[in-house]
């Protein structure tokens, strides 16, 4: 279980998912209480580094920080300041307003603003595009691969999506696994699973997916997401490295280290930076 430091700086992260992990576990490391806000079923694939697969388990836990599962804001708010990650089904965001938290980070990766406010907390922060800095939020990180990678934005906006997936050992769009129909996937593997190529991963409708190449599984889509056609509902990493499923990665990492830059420099926040035993001796 973490240990809370800054307890009087609640931070509220919308989005369960691989990136906004990264910022989730350098919050808590940091000493943040952190409650975070998902979908009925979350539509993310890398599962087994994602703190909102607490939905769907119950309780999990990213790199040795524990996740569970909160039945409302009250008891997600205690469950933060234990150490441990609350994570609360919320698609509205709710609790931003039962809780007034300090921070508020939109890390849903929606590529357009979906209703995050500059007055939703003192200090708000978002992840890549859709969003301009000073006009719904006080900061862009940025989530492009590249210079710019977990760069801090104050004005203006991050770079546009690409749509290009990182290349990984000269695979680009075929380590992403996408719904041959529409449908719930079925899955024949499980994350970490090492495939040859032609071997069937999961049916969804009955049609197979099969891995376009030797690899490891790194991700696969929960089997209650119904799932369009052509949606991304995998992640094959062609590396073979089995820890590379169960550890964030070094984007999660780089764009979390934006996030917690943001807001440890945050004046809106600075008075919060301290623990209750702290204040109460001031």
């Amino acid at each position: 279980m973490g240990s809370v430091f800054f307890s009087r700086a609640l931070v509220v992260v919308r989005g369960g998912g691989d990136l906004a992990s990264g910022a989730i576990a350098r919050l808590v490391r940091a000493g943040f209480p952190v409650i975070v806000t998902e979908l009925p079923a979350p539509m993310f694939v890398r599962r087994a580094v994602c703190f909102g697969e607490a939905v769907y388990s119950g309780q999990n836990a990213v790199e040795g920080i524990p996740a569970r599962l909160a039945a409302d804001a009250l008891e997600a708010g205690e469950m933060a300041l234990s150490g441990v990650v609350a994570v609360l089904v919320d698609p509205e965001g709710a609790v931003i307003r039962t809780l007034r938290p300090a921070v508020v980070v939109d890390a849903r990766m929606a590529k357009v603003n979906t209703g995050t406010r500059l007055d939703d907390a003192p200090h708000v922060v978002a992840l890549g595009p859709g969003f301009t800095a000073g006009l719904d939020c006080h900061a862009v990180v940025e989530t492009n691969r590249g210079h710019d990678l977990g760069r801090v934005i104050y004005a203006g906006s991050a770079e546009p999506d690409t749509g290009e997936p990182g290349m990984v050992e000269g695979k680009t769009h075929s380590r992403v696994l996408r719904s041959p129909v529409e449908g719930h996937v079925h899955a024949l593997a499980t994350i970490g699973d090492r495939l040859v190529a032609g071997q069937a991963i999961a049916t969804v409708a009955g049609t197979a997916l099969l891995a376009p190449f030797g690899g490891v599984l790194r991700g696969l889509i929960h089997e209650r997401v119904w799932c369009a056609a052509g949606m991304k509902i995998g992640d094959l990493d062609p590396r073979a490295k089995l820890e590379a499923c169960f550890t964030l990665s070094d984007k999660s990492l780089a764009v979390g280290g934006g996030v917690l830059e943001s807001v440890l420099g945050s004046a809106a926040v600075r008075d919060r930076l301290v623990s209750h035993e702290t204040a109460k001796s001031v």
